[in-house]
C-alpha cells in the first residue's frame, strides 16, 4: 500500500490551521515588545522576556513529537495536538494586551510576559505537529508542495496579523493612542479578533482532513516494523535518538541555529530599531503618538515580507528542481541576509519595504526547505520525535540570543538596537553559507540527473 496522492485543496485543507496559527504568531511577533514596553520594559531587557517560552519550547517539543507519534484518538495522531496548542496560544492572544486587568494581584509587566510565554510555548505546540501531519500524509514527491503551501497559508495569516492593527487604526478610525500603562484599543481589538481566527482555522483543518489509520500504516513499505518499535519504546528513547539522528539533519542543525538566531533578533529588536534609527525618537520613547504610529508601521513591514513570502512559496517547488533544494535555501537566506543589512542604510520608513522584500524570500525558504529536506532523511516511524528534536535547533538559538542580545544592545551597541538588526543579517549569511554543505539525500530524481 503507497500513500494517496493528495489533490492541492486537500493539501490546503490540511495545512489551514497554519493560517490562524501565524496570524496570532504575527500579531505576537510585531507587537509583544511594543506592549511589554508599555508595561514598562527596558528595551535591553525585552530578550530577557522572551527567553522562557523558547526554553519551555527546548523541553516541550520532543516530546509532544514522541506522544503524537504514539497517539490514536478519534481526532487522529496529530490533530488533538495542535487544537490544544491552538485552544492555549488564543487564551494567550486574549489576556496579553488585557494583562492591566489584574494589576490588583501582580505587575502587568509580569502578567504580559506570562502570556507571552503561554503563547510563544503554545504556537510551537501546535506547529510542530503540522509539520509531520505533511510528512505523514503526503507521499515524498508531494512534501515539498506540501511545505510550500504551508508557508503560503503562513504567509497570508502573518500578513493579515501583522496589518491588522494599522489597518484598523488607519481605514477604520480605531484609536491607537495610549497612556502610560495602557494598551491600544486598536491592539487589543486585533489581539481578540487573531484568537478567534486561530481556532475557527484549526477547526477547518481538524474537520476537513484524515489521517491514516494504525492499520492502514501497518500496510505501507515505509511503517511496517512502527507497531514493534512501538511495544518497547518508551520516552527516553528521545535522548538515544537525538544521538542517532541522520546525519542530513545534524547539517541542517546548523542552518537552522544561524537562521533562527537572526529571526529572534529581528523580531524583538525591530519595534525601537525602527523607532529610534528611522523615526528619531529617544530610547527612552514609548509611550508618544509618533512611537506607537512608528509600532503600527512595523506591523506593516512585517505583513510585507509575510506577503512576500506567501508569494515566493507558490514558486519555490519549480525553483527546487531546477536549482536542487540546497542551493534554492542558499540564494534564498543570502537574499534575507541582504535585506536585514540593509535596513541600517535606509533614508526613511518607505524604504524599508524594499528590506522587507528580500527579508521574505530568506522567511519563506526557512519555512519550507529545511522540513522538505528533512523529512526524505529520517525514519517514518519518528517523523514526530524527531521533528520535535529539530526544534531544538528552532530555540536554542532563540535562547541564545535571548540571553545576550539585550546585553549586547546595551553594552557593545551602546543602547542603539539597530545593530541587532544587522547582527541577525549576519547570521543569515553564515546560515546560507552552511546551507551548502548539506545532503540532501531524498533530493527529486530531476534536480540530479
Amino acid at each position: 500500500m503507497q500513500k494517496r496522492r493528495l489533490s492541492f485543496w486537500e493539501i490546503w485543507n490540511m495545512s489551514f490551521g497554519f493560517f490562524g496559527i501565524q496570524m496570532g504568531f504575527a500579531l505576537q511577533n510585531a507587537n509583544a515588545s511594543r506592549i511589554l514596553q508599555i508595561f514598562g520594559a527596558d528595551v535591553h531587557e525585552l530578550s530577557w522576556f522572551w527567553l522562557v517560552a523558547p526554553l519551555t519550547g527546548l523541553v516541550v517539543q520532543p516530546i509532544i513529537g514522541y506522544y503524537s507519534d504514539k497517539t490514536w484518538t478519534r481526532l487522529g495522531r496529530r490533530r488533538p495536538f495542535f487544537l490544544a496548542g491552538a485552544v492555549l496560544a488564543a487564551m494567550g492572544l486574549v489576556l496579553m494586551p488585557n494583562a492591566d486587568m489584574f494589576i490588583a494581584i501582580l505587575p502587568s509587566l509580569w502578567v504580559g510576559a506570562g502570556m507571552l510565554f503561554i503563547m510563544d510555548a503554545s504556537f510551537n505546540v501546535a506547529m510542530e505537529p503540522f509539520r509531520a501531519l505533511v510528512a505523514d500524509t503526503l507521499p515524498s514527491d508531494q512534501r515539498t508542495l506540501g511545505f510550500s503551501v504551508q508557508t503560503v497559508l503562513i504567509g497570508l495569516g502573518a500578513v493579515i496579523g501583522s496589518w491588522m492593527p494599522y489597518v484598523l487604526a488607519n481605514w477604520f478610525g480605531v484609536s491607537n493612542r495610549t497612556v502610560v500603562g495602557e494598551v491600544p484599543l486598536n491592539l487589543l481589538i486585533s489581539f481578540v479578533t487573531g484568537a478567534v481566527i486561530l481556532v475557527g482555522s484549526i477547526l477547518v483543518t481538524v474537520l476537513t482532513t484524515k489521517e491514516y489509520s494504525p492499520e492502514e500504516l501497518k500496510r505501507m513499505d515505509d511503517h511496517k516494523e512502527e507497531v514493534e518499535d512501538d511495544e518497547k519504546s518508551s520516552l527516553m528513547d528521545i535522548f538515544s535518538d537525538f544521538k542517532k539522528m541522520p546525519h542530513t539533519m545534524r547539517q541542517l542543525s546548523w542552518v537552522q541555529f544561524f537562521s533562527w538566531f537572526g529571526l529572534f533578533g529581528m523580531w524583538v529588536f525591530s519595534t525601537p530599531a525602527i523607532a529610534h534609527h528611522i523615526y528619531g525618537l529617544p530610547l527612552t520613547d514609548n509611550s508618544s503618538e509618533t512611537y506607537q504610529d512608528a509600532g503600527d508601521w512595523v506591523g506593516i513591514l512585517f505583513g510585507v515580507y509575510n506577503a512576500v513570502s506567501a508569494v515566493f512559496a507558490f514558486f519555490l517547488p519549480a525553483i527546487a528542481l531546477k536549482l536542487g533544494r540546497k542551493k534554492t535555501h542558499f540564494v534564498s537566506l543570502l537574499t534575507g541576509g541582504l535585506g536585514l543589512i540593509s535596513i541600517y542604510t535606509m533614508p526613511n520608513e518607505y524604504w524599508l519595504l524594499l528590506s522587507m522584500v528580500a527579508i521574505g524570500i530568506g522567511w519563506a525558504s526557512i519555512l519550507a526547505m529545511p522540513y522538505a529536506i528533512l523529512a526524505g532523511s529520517i525514519p517514518p516511524k519518528k517523523m514526530g520525535v524527531y521533528m520535535g528534536i529539530f526544534n531544538f535547533f528552532i530555540v536554542i538559538p532563540q535562547i541564545i540570543n535571548a540571553l545576550i542580545g539585550g546585553p549586547m544592545v546595551k553594552y557593545l551597541y551602546d543602547g542603539n538596537p539597530v545593530y541587532a538588526l544587522i547582527t541577525s543579517g549576519v547570521s543569515f549569511l553564515i546560515a546560507a553559507l552552511l546551507t551548502l554543505r548539506i545532503d540532501d539525500v531524498d533530493e527529486p530524481v530531476e534536480v540530479k540527473t
